[in-house]
């Protein structure tokens, strides 16, 4: 089966490229600046919405019970769309859709497609199989197009360039447009992207997108964002392929409701995104006349029958986890070595590759909580990431790894009050080469990970239990 998740099977451990990033003082502050702006905007339009936690549950609620007859809705959603004009098409895995995309793709005989901002399509490696086969990409979202004109990655699920400034933009845009000046302010940015744009979406044919979300009940799909290049892509070509994931679809029209007023107040601190299209099949003479849907699986399943994660497959994909998350707030995106970032992206990635891959990535939280507290669906992340922890250490604990055997071997020590006392009287007497002015600052080996970024303090040479003992004694005597 082939799930790519971006670049996540070849990345390294979380651990690794976290140490490295971290140096990094400019995507920290670019980071940090971009999440605190979004943090606080979220904080004013939630505290105006007076029933937001009634919201939240609500959307658990649908999300809950979608998965539960996810089946159902699917098949009506397919009954409903093609109803409408639309041909839906099913794909297992990445290189199924892929497949089927490039088929369609050179049945119309073109060579460039426009793309509204999707995931999904980063998630299957969509554009190095188009361009593998002579098919020209162009992303029109603002910060998708600053990651492929800089032929750079995805650092945040919203903001995919976040960890950019305007400078770094202005560089990008001069050397891949070829301009000989350009300002750094935003107007100036945003009219050098209208201007090359403009003649993709008036020239070219076959436009792709992902889904926010589909509905089941009228086989339409919904797009939000906040530039209008979606709308461009939606309506100006001949020829729609959506790509969406199977959790994406909803029973109702109505249902949409809810998730409107959590998705853009959660993802921008928005009280509505600018451009909300909906669509449901085609229409004679008015926008694409030919319109595919492409419902990908892709490990989705996988996950759904996983009952204490399969509140994962809740997420509407707003970020909002990422920008309160300390550990992505210092690390950024590109530490978590897949089109999924922070916490969602911790949690999603290693279900997405069944566990085979990315298994540093559970252990890349401090569990504070925090995401569950701003996340629209509620999704227990933190409770996620413990179940996903003990499935790698039941996986590893399988074979005979160093960890495997020193938690075998720890298990035989805790279990007998005399060895932990043994062992307790061996560390102290062990450590002392390490001691200086009161700390532990540097430890071979393994354990050298814990001093690499943290002191510690040596072992006391009187132990509770000795000191309860003497205690005790003192008290008998007298």
């Amino acid at each position: 089966m082939s799930i790519r998740v971006g670049d996540a099977a070849e990345a390294p451990s979380f651990q690794k490229a976290a140490f490295a990033l971290i140096d990094d003082t400019q995507l920290r502050e670019n980071v940090r600046h971009a999440t605190d702006v979004i943090t606080r905007k979220r904080a004013q339009v939630v505290a105006e919405q007076h029933d937001w936690q009634e919201l939240r549950s609500a959307a658990s609620a649908i999300k809950a019970h979608t998965l539960r007859y996810l089946d159902q809705y699917l098949l009506q959603f397919e009954a409903a769309c093609t109803a409408a004009g639309g041909q839906v098409h099913w794909a297992a895995d990445a290189d199924e859709a892929n497949c089927i995309i490039l088929g369609l793709i050179q049945q119309y005989g073109a060579k460039e497609i426009i793309k509204v901002k999707t995931m999904t399509s980063d998630e299957i490696g969509l554009n190095k199989a188009l361009e593998a086969n002579g098919i020209c990409p162009h992303e029109t979202d603002l910060a998708d197009m600053i990651i492929q004109l800089g032929r750079d990655k995805p650092s945040h699920i919203v903001v995919p360039a976040l960890h950019k400034n305007r400078q770094q933009v202005r560089e990008i845009f001069m050397r891949a447009m070829g301009l000989k000046e350009l300002g750094d302010r935003p107007e100036d940015l945003t009219n050098a992207a209208r201007r090359y744009l403009r003649d993709k979406f008036l020239k070219v044919k076959i436009g792709i997108s992902g889904a926010n979300f589909l509905i089941a009940e009228t086989g339409g799909v919904c797009v939000v964002e906040s530039e209008g290049n979606g709308r461009m892509c939606l309506t100006l070509p001949d020829v729609l392929i959506t790509v969406a994931g199977i959790e994406k679809v909803i029973p109702s029209f109505r249902d949409l409701g809810v998730f409107l007023q959590l998705l853009p107040r959660s993802a921008t601190g928005e009280r509505m995104n600018p451009y909300n299209s909906l669509w449901t099949g085609v229409h004679k003479a008015e926008g694409p006349q030919q319109f595919h849907v492409v419902l990908l699986d892709n490990g989705r399943t996988g996950i759904l029958a996983d009952q204490e994660a399969r509140q994962t497959l809740y997420c509407i994909r707003c970020g909002a986890c990422l920008n309160t998350c300390p550990v992505y707030r210092q690390t950024g995106g590109h530490a978590y070595g897949s089109i999924y970032a922070g916490p969602i992206g911790a949690i999603l990635t290693p279900q997405l590759f069944d566990m085979q891959h990315a298994q540093s990535l559970p252990y890349a939280s401090s569990l504070c909580g925090a995401c569950y507290e701003v996340c629209p669906v509620k999704i227990n992340i933190p409770e996620v990431l413990i179940h996903l922890r003990g499935r790698v250490v039941r996986e590893r604990q399988s074979g005979a790894s160093p960890e495997a055997i020193g938690m075998k071997i720890m298990s035989r020590v805790f279990s007998s009050r005399r060895s932990f006392e043994a062992a307790q009287r061996l560390g102290w007497i062990g450590q002392w080469p390490f001691v200086s002015e009161g700390w532990i600052k540097y430890l071979p080996g393994m354990l050298g990970s814990w001093t690499a970024v943290r002191d510690l303090r040596p072992l006391p040479r009187q132990t509770f239990r000795n000191w309860w003992r003497e205690r005790e004694k003192g008290n008998n005597d007298a």
